[in-house]
């Protein structure tokens, strides 16, 4: 019978009090190696099997030990912003992986994320049990930064990605000092101001100071907007890569535009001006701005929220559609509504922005942020700020002009500067540089850079 995680670790704990009594030479070899599998064993790094007792982790174990044996340099990513609901990062993890696989062929490519349960799949994917977050929208914490980083360098990476300043980035630069690889860390978020905003200034400053603290310890330290790069900068940061993530055009495009079976799915009659956001129902992404900017604007204007209304009382002209986890089916109703809204004012880049433009359909976003680097009047509008009459004036200047041309104009941009293909090739060009390793930047080799 499999053993759970919470027994496992309430018998090591007991194991390591009697070996404080008695001393290392007291306890057996099987014992020393139940303590080290609960994130327990004094001696870090070790990650051993024991067969037959607990088939969860052996089997996880076993393949991750297989993954580290592949002759090929390894790229391993990992991060806790990685969950069932979860937006921008884990598509981009997602698209970076399959892109590899494709244009990568000397490189190998290993995720590691928390999960539910220890598991390893076929794809590459390693998920490691760790506690599901209250409210979290189905994110996990891991919480042992020793075992984190045991796991990671089980799989002998020649690069590692944190994607987050928590115990997976803590982690990361742990294995990195254990195998002797480079650690680059993509900083995808603001903790500081995200602290600031739900716990008030008074917790920007500590949380400010740890952050710096962590990402100085990258060798590389990569972000997705300018608008993050001088976040960093203020924190004490240098030598940052500035890196905009991409989009998937060939899965969000205009073509999927069905505007009469959405406005029929809805209820509401042809000439209804649809606004649409889709995205987890965060404080930071100010639904709350969409909502009275909508109420003040009235007839014809309604608007779509596609997972971000979950839990939200019922509104007049807001209509809200559950979560859709399915790219092509978020696409659908993105392109059949009119407008896209954005109104994050401390947005670090805004992959669901261009999503939207390579649908086709014009933004409105908020001057301020990664989006305000993405949308401009060439693509949609951008309001003064994220208060909702500004945001409600931004809306009626866009309709005021050719919505169509603007969102044509749209899936141009996406299409020629944000391609996966361009910003993996940057990536690629990290990666080589931190590693000497030639088949990250060459697809036809796989030996050391001279």
């Amino acid at each position: 019978m499999v053993k759970s995680h919470m027994a496992r670790v309430r018998t090591a704990r007991r194991i390591q009090k009697r070996a404080t009594r008695v001393g290392a030479s007291g306890i057996s070899a099987s014992e020393r190696e139940l303590m080290n599998l609960a994130g327990l064993e004094v001696q870090e790094g070790e990650l051993r099997l024991i067969p037959g007792w607990d088939e969860e982790v052996s089997r996880t174990l076993r393949a991750t030990k297989a993954a580290g044996e592949d002759p090929r340099p390894r790229l391993v990513d990992t991060t806790m912003l990685y969950a069932p609901k979860s937006g921008g990062v884990k598509r981009y993890l997602l698209s970076k992986k399959a892109w590899l696989e494709a244009n990568r062929p000397g490189v190998a490519h290993s995720l590691v994320v928390p999960g539910a349960h220890h598991r390893a799949g076929e794809d590459g994917i390693i998920q490691l049990h760790a506690t599901k977050l209250p409210f979290g929208d189905g994110y996990r914490w891991p919480t042992s930064v020793r075992r984190w980083a045991a796991w990671v360098a089980s799989l002998n990476p020649t690069v590692i990605e944190a994607g987050d300043p928590y115990t997976p980035g803590q982690g990361a630069l742990e294995a990195g000092q254990r195998v002797g690889c480079p650690v680059v860390g993509f900083c995808h978020s603001d903790p500081a101001g995200l602290a600031a905003l739900h716990f008030g200034e008074w917790a920007k400053k500590p949380v400010e100071k740890r952050w710096a603290r962590l990402f100085g310890q990258f060798d590389r330290v990569v972000s997705p907007s300018r608008y993050i790069a001088r976040r960093l900068e203020e924190a004490g940061i240098r030598d940052i890569v500035i890196q905009p993530l991409g989009v998937e055009v060939d899965t969000f495009r205009p073509d999927r535009r069905d505007r009469d079976w959405l406005l029929k799915k809805l209820g509401l009659p042809t000439r209804t001006r649809l606004l649409c956001f889709a995205g987890r129902p965060a404080r930071e992404k100010n639904i709350d701005v969409l909502i009275e900017a909508v109420q003040k604007l009235g007839d014809p204007y309604h608007l779509v929220l596609v997972g971000a209304g979950q839990g939200l009382p019922a509104e007049d002209r807001v209509i809200s559609l559950p979560y859709e986890a399915n790219p092509k089916a978020v696409a659908r109703i993105i392109a059949s509504c009119d407008a896209f809204v954005h109104a994050n004012d401390r947005e670090p880049f805004g992959l669901i922005v261009l999503e939207a433009m390579a649908c086709g359909r014009p933004v409105v976003g908020v001057n301020a942020g990664g989006v305000a680097e993405t949308v401009d009047l060439s693509v949609g509008q951008l309001a003064a700020s994220a208060d909702p009459d500004d945001y409600a004036q931004a809306v009626e200047a866009l309709f005021a002009r050719d919505i169509e041309a603007l969102g044509a104009a749209a899936r141009v941009k996406a299409v020629e500067q944000f391609s996966w293909h361009r910003v993996f090739e940057g990536l690629c060009m990290v990666y080589g540089d931190v590693s000497g390793q030639r088949a990250f930047v060459d697809p036809g080799q796989d030996s050391a850079v001279h």
